[in-house]
């Protein structure tokens, strides 16, 4: 039977009394949310705190979905759920409904949280290329106030994050701009596993010319992987399946995974160019109105 080690318990009302719990119980603390990632490994013991602090009365307070000016903000309390069946966030950003399709189960989904996921800095998790390929910021808040992180700098290693001890996740924000569209493409042994690879592309048009283009892995070295080369291929150029097939031979080449139980490292690369090629054809078929 496997039981996770003695812990104390304790249930944040507000953002600032989660922060204050983090400042009087120190780096032993972890917050919890969903719990489908920090359970389970307590339960392993491979994660041992001391307390655990309950967010979810935050919910309220951090889970939300909506536009303020040039970008979209989401709240780190929003469900998986709430991801899915926003048309909101869809409109703007497809690859989001994309992804939150293939994630675990309504299980999860209806208790998971998008602030969870990226904490989690799992190198195979599916909202982290998400918000990587989209430019996305991460909010931080302490006692001495917020600070703006970009997804480069917020993930620092696998399962490390900017976060310090006595910090909480808030919010992310994702610039909105004109003329683009994104898809997510995955490939898992059972629905709703992990990735195996997972490949999210991001394009903004002017007519026939891609004016910019972004392309993010998952699954494929120690954190999510954003291709600056893939970027530099796509900038200015006309889309079509020579292009594709250019940028999925970048990406396959900048990455680096490993040899696991759910493929080899020369599998992985082919994925990662073969998803690359099938999340840029979606995305500019969708910025141009042509998706079937």
């Amino acid at each position: 039977m496997q039981v996770p080690a003695p812990f104390e318990y304790e249930r944040a009302e507000s953002v600032e009394h989660a922060i204050g719990l983090l400042e009087r119980l120190g780096s032993e603390a972890r917050l919890v949310a969903g719990g489908h990632s920090l359970i389970p490994m307590m339960r392993l013991r491979l994660a041992n705190p001391e307390y655990i602090i309950d967010i979810n009365d935050l919910a309220d307070e951090l889970g939300y979905i909506r536009v303020e000016g040039d970008h979209l903000h989401i709240g780190a309390m929003t469900r998986h759920q709430h991801l899915l069946d926003s048309d909101e966030l869809a409109s703007h950003f497809p690859m989001f409904r994309d992804a939150e399709k293939v994630i675990a189960d309504p299980v999860v989904r209806n208790r998971g949280t998008i602030g969870g996921s990226l904490c989690q800095a799992d190198p195979s998790e599916d909202l982290s290329a998400v918000c990587s390929t989209l430019d996305a910021v991460c909010v931080i808040r302490g006692s001495g106030g917020e600070r703006v992180v970009s997804m480069h700098d917020f993930h620092q290693g696998p399962y490390e994050t900017a976060v310090g001890d006595a910090e909480i996740l808030t919010e992310v924000r994702i610039p909105i701009r004109p003329n683009g569209s994104s898809a997510y493409n995955k490939v898992e042994r059972r629905a709703g596993d992990w990735a195996v690879v997972s490949a999210g592309a991001a394009v903004w048009m002017d007519g026939n010319t891609i004016t910019d283009g972004r392309v993010g892995l998952a699954a494929v070295g120690p954190n999510t992987t954003t291709i600056d080369a893939a970027r530099d291929l796509l900038q200015g150029a006309t889309p079509s399946e020579e292009l594709y097939a250019e940028v999925g031979a970048v990406c396959s080449a900048n990455c680096d995974p490993d040899t696991d139980m759910r493929g080899s490292a020369e599998y992985k690369k082919h994925l990662a160019s073969e998803l690359t090629k099938r999340s840029l054809r979606t995305a500019v078929a969708r910025a141009t109105g042509q998706e079937a």
